[in-house]
């Protein structure tokens, strides 16, 4: 599975598993990620995505990259007229917080971390609840309340697309205390 005769494999920067790359070619780069160097285990500063909000032009992305690479609590990706994307990143013990969207469907994907999911059609009995983590993708009905709690490790990255949009175009709430005073001034 590893290549145990190529010296870099242990290197000072941490245990690297060098999965499928042959130090016989230079440069050869399996993983074709923004930013995302292998070798260090790290990003390349110089190939990060840009995270602004690009609605309602045309875009793409790679999605998972952009989420990973998202610090803020909640940071508008791209806002159209009719659906929204946005990037989370919930601190170890944090949580998104009890709320409920009576008018739209929103869609979450965990790119990283893990949780518990909670939804219920009552506030105070929410029947649903399921471990989620890497690759989950979860949908909430409009009118569930629901709430992501963080029980790892290390910060849940998500993307989230509601439809139709949620927040005002541009949004960066890089807290969880600054996303709650934008919600109390938004309603």
């Amino acid at each position: 599975m590893y290549n145990v005769d190529w010296p870099y494999e242990y290197s000072y920067r941490g245990y690297t598993p060098m999965y499928n790359v042959p130090p016989m070619y230079p440069g050869y780069q399996p993983y074709p990620y923004w930013g995302y160097n292998p070798m260090y285990n790290s990003y390349d500063p110089q190939r990060l995505i840009p995270l602004k909000d690009y609605g309602p032009a045309p875009f793409a992305v790679n999605i998972e990259e952009a989420s990973k690479q998202n610090t803020a609590f909640r940071r508008a990706l791209w806002t159209g007229k009719h659906l929204q994307v946005t990037l989370m990143s919930i601190n170890v013990g944090g949580e998104i917080g009890l709320e409920r969207h009576p008018n739209l469907d929103q869609f979450l994907r965990i790119e990283e971390g893990q949780g518990i999911i909670k939804m219920g059609s009552k506030r105070d009995h929410l029947d649903f609840q399921q471990h989620v983590y890497d690759n989950f993708a979860i949908v909430i009905p409009a009118g569930k309340w629901h709430n992501l709690i963080n029980t790892g490790h290390r910060p849940i990255k998500l993307y989230s697309i509601y439809a139709p949009p949620q927040h005002p175009h541009g949004t960066v709430h890089q807290t969880k205390a600054e996303a709650d005073a934008a919600e109390k001034h938004h309603d």
